[in-house]
Parts: C-alpha cells; sequence; structure tokens
C-alpha cells in the first residue's frame, strides 16, 4: 500500500480540486490521508481517494458538504469484503440528477490533468481551474498546455453545449480562468526591439482564447507582438497594419460565418503589406484562400512560423 499512496497534490490533480479543498476536507470532515510513516507527511491511500471522490461527487452535484461527507464516510475501503463501489454508492445517493450526460464534460483520450480541469470546471472551482493550468504551464509550457489540457476541455464543453443548450456558464468561468492564466506569462529575457507580430480576430469574431494562447506562446519565446483581440473590421486591421508595419499578421477566425477571404484580400492589397499572413483557425477553409496567405494547421506551427519571421528579419532569438 505504501507505493500507492499519494501525496495532497496528486490527491488534488486527479479529482481536479485545489489542495486548499482537501485540507479543508480533512478539518471539517476528516476526510483526510490515513497512512502515517514515521518522518514523513501523511499520505491518501486508495480508500481515502474513495472517499474523496464521493465527497468531489455529490458536492458538485449541489450535495452539502457534510451531508456529502456523511455518504462519504460510509464508503467500505476497497478491497474489504462487502465493498460497495463508488459508482454503486453515487447511484443510491438522495439525487434526482444522474451522473453522466450532461454532468459531464467529455475528454476523448485526454490525460488525468484534462479530467480534473473538466470536473473543478462542472464544479465552477475557478481556484482548482487557476492552479491545474499554472502547473501545467510551469511544467510544460504554453503549446503543450493548450493542446493536452486546455483544448480537450474546450472543446467537450462546445460539444455539451451543442448537445444540451447549457454549460454556458461553465464556459464563461474556465475562459475567464484560462485568459488570466495566459496574462501571466512572462518572457525568459527582455523582449527588445519592435513588436512585428501583429494578432488579430477576424470581423465580428469573438472567440479570442486561441489568439491569447498564441500571445502567450510568443510571450514564452521572448516575440515582441501586438494584440488587437476580438471583432476587428477590415479596414481597422488595414489601418493598424499601415500605422504599424508588422512583418506578419495573424487573423483569427473560429466560425466559417467570420471567415470572410474579402477581408485577407484586402489585407494583402494594403501599402504595408506585411512578409506574411497567417489565416488562423477552423472558420477558414483552405481553399478559399487568397494566394499567399498561410492557414497553420496548429499553434506550435504558428509560433513556428512567427518564429521564422522574426529570424528572417535578423533578430536575434531571446530577443
Amino acid at each position: 500500500m505504501a507505493d500507492e499512496a499519494l501525496s495532497a497534490g496528486a490527491v488534488a490533480r486527479r479529482l481536479g480540486v485545489a489542495v486548499t479543498t482537501l485540507r479543508t476536507w480533512h478539518q471539517r470532515y476528516g476526510l483526510g490521508p490515513s497512512q502515517h510513516v514515521p518522518g514523513h507527511h501523511r499520505r491518501y491511500t486508495a480508500a481515502d481517494l474513495a472517499r474523496l471522490e464521493i465527497m468531489r461527487r455529490l458536492t458538485a452535484e449541489g450535495i452539502t458538504p457534510a451531508e456529502a461527507a456523511r455518504w462519504a464516510r460510509q464508503t467500505p475501503a476497497p478491497g474489504l469484503a462487502g465493498e460497495v463501489s463508488t459508482d454503486a454508492l453515487v447511484e443510491v445517493r438522495p439525487l434526482g440528477v444522474r451522473d453522466g450526460g450532461g454532468q459531464t464534460i467529455p475528454v476523448g483520450r485526454a490525460g488525468p490533468a484534462a479530467r480534473g480541469l473538466a470536473r473543478a470546471a462542472m464544479r465552477l472551482d475557478s481556484v482548482a481551474i487557476g492552479e491545474t493550468i499554472a502547473r501545467a504551464l510551469a511544467a510544460d509550457g504554453v503549446v503543450a498546455t493548450w493542446d493536452g489540457l486546455l483544448r480537450p476541455v474546450l472543446v467537450g464543453i462546445g460539444e455539451r453545449h451543442a448537445a444540451t443548450g447549457g454549460l454556458v456558464e461553465v464556459e464563461h468561468v474556465v475562459s475567464r480562468c484560462v485568459s488570466e492564466a495566459f496574462a501571466t506569462v512572462t518572457r525568459a529575457g527582455p523582449a527588445t526591439g519592435p513588436a512585428r507580430i501583429l494578432l488579430s480576430c477576424a470581423d465580428e469574431e469573438q472567440h479570442t482564447l486561441p489568439l491569447e494562447a498564441l500571445a502567450a506562446a510568443l510571450a514564452e519565446a521572448n516575440v515582441a507582438y501586438r494584440m488587437l483581440g476580438a471583432r476587428v473590421p477590415a479596414a481597422a486591421l488595414v489601418e493598424a497594419v499601415n500605422r504599424t508595419g508588422p512583418a506578419a499578421v495573424v487573423v483569427w477566425s473560429h466560425l466559417q460565418a467570420t471567415a470572410d477571404p474579402a477581408q485577407l484580400t484586402v489585407l494583402l492589397a494594403s501599402p504595408r503589406r506585411p512578409l506574411l499572413v497567417l489565416a488562423a483557425g477552423p472558420g477558414w477553409r483552405a481553399d478559399s484562400l487568397p494566394a499567399g496567405v498561410v492557414r497553420p494547421v496548429d499553434l506550435a506551427e504558428a509560433v513556428a512560423l512567427a518564429l521564422a519571421v522574426r529570424d528572417s528579419l535578423g533578430q536575434p532569438a531571446g530577443h
């Protein structure tokens, strides 16, 4: 059992809750780690984890913490005679809402961190969401965090919304937490020289998170940029290009309704035409793009293209 025992941080990641939440459940309701090794912190056993999973699932569905803790403490330890599984105990809880379906966010084959983030999202637990994203950014960087953690959850929220019309409040909380996390990404060193990359959403496009991810990835690579944000009319984008003379412009479109190729054509005809125009996002159709426009397949390629433009201008890496 010693090898199976988990630290508070590992349990928090599995459950998608903050470590401070685990401490509260321990202090108030007695749902703490039970394994004690002299000279070491107490650790959570499989039985502890099963009880905490009950606690998490019940509180997520509106049961008071005290009542949820009462149910959790009744859970037999795994492997004992007469064991009642976590799923079975949840099925007999006094709730009118079934677990699964509209109560979960599908994340496909994403790993435990994404599943934990999805659970935290369903609870609207902004503290746990922020902690999960911050850990991933510190450990893996922006691109890996976006691809492996955030995109699966955001796509899952979108799928659930399309099927049920719900989770609007979940999407808002998660989006805010993601934006705040990206805003904290700092440069490894000082960025010198002009901002030669311009980031903009297409006209009437309001989905900005992927563009914010690109901005964070550029900051992580010490590449200076300007961000225009959501719903930028073509005329305003051209004016910004003529004012600043960027070497590369990224125009993001999430929906086909906002992906009008005419706004790219106008951009290419501007007096200070950029060296590179990127049509980023699923809204753009590759067969409708004007000649000279590049459509990156993902965030990593968009970052690589931006770095290539920087290097072609003779700007040293790290500046």
